[in-house]
């Protein structure tokens, strides 16, 4: 089979298009203020949400993921008036530390956003979310681990899998 990169390159290829990614949207942030921006400015910079939140004050949040392979999670708010009053990047120790044991999933998903993979494991009656997110340099995994009725039972950031695993094939 003929690979279109040599090999070992591919790693290097990615992350290259990470950086170019994680670049193109400081640029698009860079064009908005909070309080000035419209929602129009805010869409023609990320384009269509992956999701809205509608907040009984009137309030919308966007939600844009750059999951599965990248490293971000942005909700950015838009107040009753249509300005941007918020532009947040929540994936984050400081947003993994509010995930507690009994959360639900919705609570969860409104807290970080779309993960990047989901596994169900039958035998343990368990569900496992993960968000890949940087700690610095370090590719990292924040792990949630629900029970069958959707409950939190643990979460725990770890190294990324596929770094820790890439040297052993």
């Amino acid at each position: 089979m003929r690979h279109l990169f040599p090999r070992g390159a591919l790693p290097l290829v990615l992350a290259a298009a990470l950086l170019a990614l994680v670049g193109c949207d400081q640029q698009k942030i860079a064009k908005l203020e909070e309080g000035v921006a419209s929602e129009m400015d805010v869409m023609r910079e990320f384009g269509t949400p992956l999701d809205i939140q509608r907040l009984e004050d009137g309030t919308r949040v966007f939600e844009y993921t750059r999951q599965p392979e990248g490293s971000t999670n942005y909700f950015i708010t838009i107040g009753p008036d249509g300005k941007m009053t918020g532009l947040r990047q929540v994936l984050h120790p400081s947003y993994f530390a509010k995930v507690q044991p009994g959360m639900s999933v919705p609570e969860v998903r409104r807290l970080l956003g779309q993960p990047a993979e989901k596994q169900a494991f039958q035998l343990k009656k368990e569900e496992v979310w993960d968000w890949r997110w940087l700690d610095g340099q370090t590719r990292k995994v924040f792990r949630v681990t629900y029970d069958f009725n959707g409950k939190v039972l643990n979460a725990a950031s770890l190294d990324d899998p596929r770094d820790v695993y890439q040297g052993s094939k």
